[in-house]
């Protein structure tokens, strides 16, 4: 694999860990944050979508894609930070 893709491949898996640890809150989370979470959770699942069927161009240098779906996930992680920033409220 190429360093981009390694790279990105621990975001995601940073992405990953951070949404299981807020999902184990979430019972507990007040209306707010479960509304921010169901979008959130939204653009994970779109993440995922994304990035699973572009699997194979990535490897074969999709910067663009790469970089797409870099900026989703970002979108992504500051999503979860507004949902652990309301659950330590």
């Amino acid at each position: 694999m190429s360093e981009p893709q390694d790279d990105f491949d621990e975001f995601l898996d940073m992405l990953r860990q951070q949404r299981d640890e807020l999902r184990v809150q979430m019972h507990l989370a007040k209306a707010e944050a479960k509304e921010e979470w169901e979008k959130v959770d939204k653009q994970w699942q779109g993440l995922k979508q994304r990035t699973g069927g572009a699997q194979d161009e990535l490897k074969a240098g999709g910067e663009n894609i790469l970089a797409a779906a870099r900026l989703l996930g970002e979108e992504v992680q500051q999503g979860l930070a507004r949902v652990r920033k309301i659950l330590e409220k």
